[in-house]
């Protein structure tokens, strides 16, 4: 037990002192976490060995998520989504259904003797983008706030809107399509997701956000302290909003766009604890994600598999995104881009091991096409963020620079 804390230790203490160095680079951080698992676990030098369960994989994934989302959402800029929610509406509303429906059919066509529910449930699950392999395109200046802040809140909301699309899926699977009033049940269950994670969000975060502003206006809380209350609210939003039946992640996210709007200047100094929080249990994560489940899966990569894993990143994703986006007045490398940033990871991994508790047929096919998915999302995305963030950014530099000397003129 403590070689293992030793090697986690002082890896993340070697990564913390060049994190910044890394992050001006073609390599991301979960790129060098799923490394380093797969290098020092049972395929590599086989120094760790970690004994965790779906569930405990699943509970840290929920963690380290649901914290991002919340802080994501405290760090937007809400004055960007008053003026501009066109681009995020378009892709949550056309974007992401095209996306599972072209997924639907890409699994239907590379998959012999897949049953209709397990296409849609795969094609579900890689649907929901994450919003901590964004990260590094959602926090890069270099691209256009309006689209920074319209992935942000994409990212932010299409996981806890998959939610009950999946367990729909997932109910006529297991019903074999014939569930009496399915398509009523299908709406009533979206509703109440989306409706008990919003309520959940809101009514607990003004109450927490009063709670610490009275707290620290009575002169009760310590700046110690102060670097807790806004992890355990974020972590509250969402297991509350569990434990009701509605959308954790919906629940957490929302929660942080009105803590950012209540906390007004102060809000990063209130969330800069969670900040590193968040971090660390996403190293963590994806560290136990190259030890203990690339290391499992990487055998069954068909090249089946790996099509369906580059087609889900590229046409499945990029071509309903940039339909949706028509008439927008955006650019085509615009709508390229926002397209190509849906990274699939937490979610998608969490909504895998949901369907592995299932007793549906294929779930080990599944689980290995999300698997592959996020590992090659890891890969390319990481390797892309910044290249492609400066061409975007040079594009509208000179298109700004033409304009004032056309006015000029």
């Amino acid at each position: 037990m403590y070689l293992k804390l030793a090697i986690l230790a002082a890896f993340a203490f070697l990564y913390s002192l060049v994190a910044g160095h890394i992050e001006r680079t073609r390599i991301t951080g979960p790129m060098v976490f799923i490394a380093f698992g797969f290098l020092v676990g049972p395929l590599g030098t086989g120094w760790l060995k970690l004994d965790i369960t779906d569930q405990g994989l699943r509970l840290l994934a929920d963690l380290t998520l649901s914290l991002v989302l919340f802080i994501d959402a405290a760090n937007a800029d809400i004055s960007v989504f008053k003026t501009s929610t066109l681009i995020p509406r378009r892709m949550l509303l056309f974007g992401l259904p095209g996306a599972i429906a072209l997924g639907f059919v890409a699994g239907l066509l590379l998959f012999e003797g897949i049953g209709i529910y397990q296409a849609a449930i795969l094609a579900t699950m890689l649907a929901a983008t994450d919003a901590a392999l964004g990260k590094g395109v959602v926090t890069n200046k270099a691209v256009p706030t309006r689209m920074r802040e319209s992935l942000n809140l994409e990212s932010g909301l299409n996981d806890g809107l998959c939610v009950p699309v999946l367990f729909i899926f997932i109910t006529l699977a297991e019903a074999g399509g014939v569930a009496t009033g399915s398509a009523s049940l299908a709406l009533k269950l979206v509703a109440s997701e989306i409706g008990i994670g919003l309520a959940v969000g809101l009514v607990m975060t003004a109450m927490g956000a009063w709670l610490i502003n009275w707290c620290w206006k009575q002169g009760w809380i310590t700046e110690i302290w102060l670097q807790l209350p806004v992890i355990m609210l974020a972590l509250l939003c969402f297991s509350a909003a569990q434990i009701l039946h509605g959308s954790g992640y919906i629940a957490a996210f929302v929660g942080g766009l009105l803590f950012g709007y209540l906390a007004k200047g102060s809000t990063h100094k209130l969330v800069l604890a969670a900040e590193g929080m968040g971090e660390t249990l996403a190293m963590l994560t994806w560290i136990v994600f190259g030890v203990s489940v690339i290391g499992q899966a990487y055998r069954f990569f068909s090249w089946q598999v790996v099509v369906y894993a580059l087609l889900s990143l590229t046409v499945v994703r990029m071509l309903p995104i940039f339909l949706s986006l028509t008439g927008t007045g955006e650019k085509t490398d615009s709508k390229l881009f926002l397209g190509w940033f849906g990274p699939r990871g937490l979610a998608s991994i969490v909504f895998a091991i949901i369907v592995l508790n299932t007793n549906l047929p294929g779930t080990q096919l599944m689980a290995t096409v999300v698997v592959c998915t996020v590992f090659l999302s890891a890969i390319a995305h990481g390797i892309t963020a910044n290249p492609l963030a400066s061409a975007l950014a040079a594009r509208a530099g000179k298109v700004v620079a033409h304009k004032q000397k056309e006015e000029r003129v």
